[in-house]
């Protein structure tokens, strides 16, 4: 499947214009001040993201999603971007700007999918976006048919509060999707530095090809990455 040309000017069929690089964003919520959310790379740099102020979201910052795509390298470009617990979609809008073929997006917050799906629009992605609403943590239970005609690039970058709250929901969910990714394909997990979230299994899987956590400290983040 190839990924659909980006539409980087003019108007939606008969709508308002799209925003242009370095313009911000319609809001999903009231007006006030604040910060949206702005893609740092790649085809689409320095749009901005339909977002709710005042939501529940927050975006991974800058530095880390800069971090994060250093280690990708070129593994982003044709890859299938999967946006756990996705709030703006910024790390998956990302990875499609890199050169991801599609980008699947997971998040239970309503309004927040809707600002998910604004932002699919407004950057001419909506033929190569899906979103699922829902709890990502029933995943295990009942997996969603994704493709696997790509490698995997799955970003998992919940509340951090829930890295104690629900600890062990998160790791049955990083061995459910280890366990269904294509051979070839990347989990990159984001949490905080707290002793408690720096025990994540060793081991997801019994391929081969899995590799250790490579961690790196970002505080107050640390990312961990593997291959699978």
């Amino acid at each position: 499947m190839a990924r659909k040309k980006v539409a980087r000017a003019g108007r939606r069929n008969g709508g308002s214009p799209i925003p242009q690089r370095g313009e911000q964003a319609p809001s999903c919520g009231p007006t006030e001040p604040s910060s949206p959310p702005r893609i740092i790379g790649g085809e689409l740099r320095g749009r901005r993201l339909a977002f709710q102020p005042g939501g529940p979201t927050r975006p991974m910052k800058d530095r880390v999603r800069e971090t994060v795509f250093d280690l990708l390298g070129t593994d982003v470009r044709g890859a299938t971007a999967i946006d756990l617990f996705a709030g703006t979609g910024a790390i998956g809008f990302e990875a499609i700007s890199r050169g991801a073929k599609r980008g699947i997006f997971a998040e239970r917050h309503f309004p927040t999918v809707a600002c998910l799906r604004r932002s699919a629009v407004d950057l001419g992605l909506k033929g190569c976006v899906e979103i699922i609403p829902g709890d990502v943590l029933l995943w295990p239970k009942r997996f969603p048919p994704l493709p696997d005609d790509a490698p995997w690039l799955t970003f998992v970058s919940p509340p951090w509060e829930m890295f104690q709250t629900h600890f062990g929901e998160i790791n049955r969910l990083l061995e459910a999707v280890a366990n269904t990714a294509p051979t070839g394909s990347r989990l990159i997990v984001e949490a905080e530095i707290r002793p408690t979230a720096n025990q994540l299994p060793d081991q997801l899987t019994q391929r081969p090809t899995e590799t250790p956590w490579d961690i790196r400290p970002l505080p107050p983040a640390i990312l961990y990455q593997k291959n699978l």
